[in-house]
């Protein structure tokens, strides 16, 4: 495999979980009346700062979508998502107070921190285990949004086996 195969095959997989984290942001956004368009130049609410938060990441996904893959600037796009999910489910919970809803937010504070581990130092997007735990954990944190009826249909994540070939597994 070229460096060029890899980095479009890593792509993929940050991008499946960068959709993915996003995607559960939106809903949960939705869930805890975050108007998107609530956005702040500097925000000053917690519904400010999630409605901020999911305009960059909205960007930072059409960037995703366009030039030459970078496993570093992918890995941080997926790790940005993942953070705006957890800054959403940061609302949700202080607006429901459900044991529920608690685990979920803990969830979504383990898949940004795990995304954020994938994107850090060395590792720079490339680190198969390290991508494989931030799948992992973004696909609990679905599952526990899911959980709390916080609005999220499905996880966009995605793990191909080590050829790239096809899925490893799913959930």
């Amino acid at each position: 495999m070229t460096g060029l195969e890899d980095a479009g095959t890593l792509r993929k997989g940050h991008a499946a979980r960068a959709h993915s984290a996003y995607d559960r942001a939106v809903a949960t956004c939705g869930y805890a009346g975050v108007d998107p368009a609530a956005a702040e130049p500097v925000p000053t609410t917690p519904a400010g700062r999630a409605a901020g938060a999911l305009r960059l990441s909205a960007r930072s996904l059409d960037a995703l979508a366009t030039g030459t893959p970078d496993p570093a600037a992918d890995a941080r796009c997926a790790r940005n998502a993942a953070a705006t999910a957890a800054l959403a489910a940061q609302v949700a919970d202080a607006n429901d107070g459900r044991e529920a809803g608690h685990r979920a937010l803990r969830a979504a504070l383990t898949a940004s921190q795990a995304a954020a581990a994938a994107a850090a130092g060395s590792a720079a997007g490339r680190d198969a285990s390290l991508n494989a735990a931030a799948d992992d954990a973004e696909e609990r944190a679905v599952a526990a949004a899911r959980e709390a009826g916080w609005g999220v249909s499905c996880s966009r994540t995605r793990r191909t086996g080590p050829s790239g070939s096809g899925p490893a597994s799913t959930t």
